[in-house]
């Protein structure tokens, strides 16, 4: 049985099937412009804030890569695929947030992506309610893999990190959650971990939201 008092939620490849159009996307745009192994570099940013996903940019392509043009015509691009902001919605998510609530285990929702985004995209999938609290990336001055927004998220939902369950998709999601002290569970999306990340990172690796079944809640 997983005991828990309060469960966190990354968003994209967690609650929205994003990363794949995502990864479209920026391949796309990418040539556009002629840009080489954009895949690599765009898994190596999945979890990354803005700002820190435009400093890898830099230090990989350098100070001649046009970020400002790329980076218009990726996300573009996304959102006129999104159709507005209404992503397709992971399986088993709607049901898990469901079961939560019946159960009285608060949720947060923790995510790289700026705040005004997370409430836009949340609320288009009609989720916003589900949420007792929304972290963005803005909202906190380190990135992940640092865990300054899991420990943010516990300290809005009122419980201590390992009271909390932490749910992740993304290598840099796991190491932030594993620092943070949550019981991390990892449902990969874009990427499978390796058998030490599993042993490092991980408390557990499931396929998918709706092999989360036994939840015992402790208020």
């Amino acid at each position: 049985m997983i005991k828990a008092k309060a469960f966190i939620f990354d968003m994209d490849g967690v609650i929205f099937d994003s990363e794949r159009l995502y990864l479209g996307c920026c391949t796309e745009a990418a040539e556009v412009f002629g840009i080489d192994n954009i895949e690599e570099v765009v898994y190596r940013c999945i979890g990354l804030t803005t700002e820190k996903t435009h400093e890898m940019y830099r230090s990989i392509y350098g100070d001649d890569f046009p970020l400002d043009k790329y980076w218009k015509e990726a996300t573009s691009r996304f959102r006129e695929k999104a159709q507005g902001g209404l992503l397709p919605v992971k399986e088993g998510a709607k049901e898990i947030l469901e079961m939560l609530e019946e159960k009285g285990i608060p949720a947060a929702l923790a995510s790289s992506t700026r705040t005004e985004m997370v409430i836009r995209e949340l609320e288009a999938a009609g989720l916003r309610d589900n949420f007792k609290v929304i972290i963005g990336g803005d909202m906190v001055a380190k990135s992940k893999p640092e865990p300054d927004i899991f420990l943010l998220a516990a300290e809005k939902l009122g419980y201590e990190p390992k009271d909390c369950v932490i749910i992740e998709d993304s290598r840099n999601g796991i190491r932030a959650a594993r620092s943070a002290g949550g019981f991390v569970i990892m449902v990969p999306d874009l990427i499978q971990p390796t058998e030490e990340e599993k042993e490092m990172y991980t408390d557990l690796v499931l396929p998918s939201l709706k092999d989360i079944c036994s939840i015992d809640g402790e208020k």
